[in-house]
């Protein structure tokens, strides 16, 4: 098929002992690889489905906001910098939040060549900013928090999000995995 999106994905070994840093590292390079592992194989018309009646996720809208989350946390949080985002489509909510379209035409292609963007400009960013993880760092959401903090946050937002795509996954095809 040739209108598959995302190929073939390899998981990383995971660092499970040594230096803190190595290990966050290469947790955040799982996961990654984890999300993507979910949305591999699939067509453009599949990563756009929304197979949870009860939902309006797909797995091209969590791709979208995870490179808002690299492009956020590492970007504008831990380096200062003001994040190039690419220009999606978004609505506000009626709780005042700005969320991403799922109406978005940008194809998917593009959407994930984005989001490999944004990961490999968050692991450039990674080595600069980590020397000193009791940095801390102004943030709007939770307070000043230190750089491990941060770090632990986008795990976090990860570990969501990929349970929530192996959850459209399985609603799509039938596809499992752990």
């Amino acid at each position: 098929m040739d209108d598959i999106v995302v190929q073939k994905i390899v998981r990383p070994e995971r660092v499970v002992a040594g230096p803190w840093l190595e290990v966050i590292a290469s947790n955040l390079d799982y996961h990654r690889a984890t999300f993507l592992w979910k949305c591999e194989g699939l067509s453009e018309a599949q990563l756009r489905q929304r197979p949870v009646q009860s939902s309006a996720l797909t797995l091209l809208g969590l791709m979208r906001h995870l490179q808002g989350v690299e492009r956020a946390w590492f970007q504008r949080t831990l380096a200062a910098t003001t994040p190039q985002f690419f220009l999606y489509r978004t609505y506000v909510n009626v709780a005042g939040d700005e969320w991403y379209d799922e109406s978005d035409p940008t194809p998917a292609g593009d959407v994930y060549e984005d989001y490999l963007k944004a990961c490999e400009e968050s692991r450039q960013v990674f080595a600069r900013v980590t020397d000193d993880p009791a940095r801390l760092v102004p943030n709007s959401e939770f307070g000043d928090a230190d750089v491990r903090f941060v770090l632990e946050h986008v795990i976090e937002e990860y570990a969501r999000h990929v349970g929530h795509a192996d959850l459209l996954r399985e609603a799509i095809d039938g596809a499992v995995g752990e």
